[in-house]
């Protein structure tokens, strides 16, 4: 294509949401705009004091290309999950495609996003593969376990994994958000994953559309946590995991008192995730603080939990080991 066609100028709407991203910001927004489908751009920046909204400001400021362009700054800190949930309402595309302040997409993304909705209408939300980067946009290692290319609820239950698809790179049709309202915890793309497939499936694209910047500031530093001793670093990661398992548990549950007619094969295999979760947070919790001794009901939960066995069979070893190399 030579340029984005403005029939479609409303059909994807862009969230493209920044916190302290002042040294990014400018090339995540050259990326969005250099969509080859016309959208509408909702660039939101998180109160993050910093830069990152008057740069990007200032970047739009006049701007008379073929998308739809707006720019703002809640008056507070909302968090992730909460910027997600405040910025959805201001859209009005039928696709919503997330993108980060401190991230790159690729000019085609959004074309390559529709026509895969297109192709698989019972796809509810859809990430790509990526290209990780660091702050330099030099190419660093990181990878992520590739899923099924397009799984349901079973997926979760089978596999045992508790990860949906990645925030960096998703797209989602708007009912997943408006069908249930704000998102419940901190973080966004496990619990609209999970909505997703409560309406339908999820897929992953193997092509790269994103480059995801990897850096000390970013949102998911907490979660590759590698910064300081290795204790303090899995400290880290498994608190912020314990707080969105428990979040994303919430969500479901909320989402699933709203589908009182989803099909029993469906609502069984929902209520065997939202255990997993349960289960999983407080077996993390035990195994960050606890005692020993608190380890054995998360562990009992856990054996008797579809989708759990075998990791609960494994922490069930780790009692027979001394603290020391468990490594928390």
């Amino acid at each position: 294509m030579d340029g984005p066609t403005a029939d479609a100028r409303h059909r994807a709407s862009i969230l493209l949401l920044s916190w302290r991203d002042a040294a990014f910001i400018e090339e995540a927004v050259r990326g969005a705009l250099a969509q080859t489908v016309a959208c509408e751009i909702v660039v939101s920046n998180d109160a993050s004091g910093d830069a990152t909204h008057e740069r990007a400001s200032a970047l739009l400021a006049g701007y008379e290309g073929p998308h739809s362009v707006k720019v703002r700054c809640n008056e507070r800190n909302l968090g992730v999950a909460a910027h997600v949930s405040a910025t959805v309402p201001l859209t009005r595309g039928e696709i919503i495609v997330m993108m980060a302040g401190d991230d790159v997409s690729v000019p085609h993304r959004v074309e390559r996003v529709l026509q895969a909705f297109d192709a698989n209408p019972g796809v509810m939300a859809l990430a790509s593969q990526f290209d990780a980067i660091d702050a330099e946009g030099r190419p660093v290692e990181l990878h992520l376990p590739f899923r099924r290319e397009r799984f349901g609820l079973d997926y979760f239950v089978s596999s045992g994994r508790l990860m949906g698809l990645l925030g960096a790179t998703l797209a989602f049709r708007r009912e997943v958000f408006d069908r249930f309202g704000p998102i419940r915890g901190p973080i966004e793309d496990n619990a609209l994953s999970l909505r997703a497939a409560l309406l339908g499936d999820c897929l992953k694209l193997r092509e790269p559309l994103v480059r995801y910047r990897q850096h000390s500031g970013s949102v998911s530093a907490d979660v590759f946590a590698k910064s300081g001793s290795k204790d303090d670093a899995k400290r880290r990661r498994y608190q912020r995991t314990i707080d969105f398992y428990r979040g994303t548990a919430d969500d479901l549950e909320h989402c699933l008192a709203q589908l009182p007619d989803l099909p029993e094969t469906r609502r069984r295999l929902a209520r065997d995730i939202l255990a997993m979760y349960r289960i999983e947070a407080d077996a993390r919790a035990a195994m960050l603080d606890a005692p020993r001794m608190a380890w054995i009901g998360p562990i009992l939960r856990g054996l008797g939990q579809r989708g759990l066995r075998r990791k609960s069979a494994e922490r069930a070893l780790k009692l027979l080991l001394p603290r020391r190399f468990v490594g928390v």
